[in-house]
């Protein structure tokens, strides 16, 4: 298998960025293939600090980056986001980055109505980043959205702003607001659009040159399987598919394409924002996650909850996406913890289950029933072969891949992009 897909196998920010990078040192070309800028990745090479939100992670590697059809583009904070690139002396033109041009954008307009709707929900919200992700979705199935290759025809836009503002203008007076600016709306695409059609092709057509070089691809997606639209934790997810199968219908490519399929996995559980979450910590070492993890959201900075591994989740996850191998990351931070737990099943109102079930009201009352590990005192930060992790975190690593039903193919030590243990390696297997 030449090419790669990675996905998250969590609620995301299981450390896919320093993955993705780390495989993207190796690859021909990364893709973007859902989500948008509400994504956050976080590199660390050779002491430097990357943050990225959009761009996919190759870029700081100098590989060929592309942005595929089935991500919501918002064109400002793309410009932004590669200003403040350059600025760190990462080389970015249309050489070794593109746009689809069929990808739908994110507007202003989008950004208020995921405002507004949050701010009226209250305890209802779902806990969004208010980038306008879930609006632009939207507008996209409702065949009303405003797409890259519009930008070169602004001049006869009118008949989409008809459908586009007919729909928000009735929304926004729901909430007390005036009706769209159109005309504001119009200059600030107007002034964009010379920025984002430099990079704007149709990237299918360059990746089928590419694929038929026998080059090799890399798929990034964002987020995790639990906040798939379809298999997540339903209502708060995403407003996109995060499973694997969306590689190939969010770049252009087939789906014999997505090749080895490797699930990012955090050595303990994270979320942000609303939702359940069964194995979270309201106690010290739910704290101690959370400080030694460094556990805040590299898009919203918002302080990450924090809880024990979940075997059932992660098992669940790995067989919805057809996970061929696991990378887990952030083992370190288990470090000097006396015992570590793993959760292994849920106990839903007296009946033990092995899955995480679909309805809201049950997925908020099951109960973790957990296997208890001795920890390990000594370090594993920056171990970069098998024989040098402690044994006890080998027996962890070991039992984690026993109760996910999926091999472990990475272990990430530390967020640096060397310290990654290969033990299988996605690119030849």
């Amino acid at each position: 298998m030449a090419n790669v897909t990675v996905i998250g196998a969590q609620w995301g920010d299981e450390g896919k960025g320093k993955i993705v990078d780390w495989l993207a040192s190796r690859a021909d070309a990364v893709v973007r293939f859902q989500g948008g800028h509400n994504a956050g990745h976080t590199l660390v090479i050779d002491g430097n600090v990357f943050k990225l939100s959009l761009l996919p992670s190759g870029i700081v590697s100098g590989t060929l980056s592309i942005i595929g059809n089935g991500v919501v583009l918002d064109p400002w904070a793309l410009k932004g986001e590669i200003e403040k690139l350059e600025s760190q002396g990462v080389t970015i033109t249309d050489d070794n980055f593109a746009i689809a041009d069929n990808c739908p954008l994110i507007l202003p307009i989008h950004r208020d109505l995921d405002g507004l709707r949050e701010t009226a929900a209250g305890s209802g919200k779902i806990g969004t980043t208010g980038r306008g992700i879930g609006p632009a979705y939207e507008d996209k199935v409702g065949r009303r959205a405003i797409r890259v290759c519009d930008l070169a025809h602004l001049d006869t836009l009118e008949p989409q702003l008809d459908r586009l503002c007919a729909h928000h203008d009735a929304l926004r007076a729901g909430f007390d607001q005036p009706p769209v600016d159109r005309e504001a709306l119009l200059a600030e695409l107007k002034e964009i659009a010379p920025f984002v059609l430099r990079f704007a092709q149709p990237v299918w057509k360059r990746l089928k040159k590419v694929r038929k070089a026998g080059a090799k691809i890399l798929f990034e997606g964002a987020q995790g399987v639990l906040l798939d639209v379809d298999h997540g934790t339903y209502p708060f997810v995403t407003s996109s598919n995060t499973v694997s199968g969306t590689a190939a219908s969010g770049s252009g490519l087939g789906p014999n394409s997505t090749g080895f399929v490797l699930g990012i996995v955090k050595a303990y559980t994270t979320r942000v924002g609303s939702g359940p979450f069964p194995t979270e910590l309201d106690d010290a070492d739910g704290q101690r996650l959370g400080e030694r993890g460094h556990e805040f959201g590299t898009v919203t900075g918002r302080q990450r909850r924090c809880g024990w591994f979940d075997a059932v989740l992660v098992r669940q996850s790995c067989a919805i996406s057809g996970v061929t191998g696991v990378a887990l990351t952030k083992v370190d931070v288990l470090d000097g913890f006396d015992t570590v737990k793993i959760c292994t099943g849920y106990r839903l109102r007296g009946k033990i289950m092995d899955y995480f079930p679909s309805h809201a009201a049950d997925q908020a009352e099951v109960e973790p029933i957990y296997e208890e590990m001795e920890g390990w005192s000594e370090s594993t930060a920056g171990a970069r072969s098998y024989a040098d992790l402690p044994a006890n975190a080998i027996k962890y690593i070991q039992r984690v891949q026993e109760l996910i039903e999926t091999p472990v193919a990475l272990v990430s030590t530390s967020p640096e992009r060397d310290d990654t243990i290969l033990m299988r390696d996605p690119f030849v297997d």
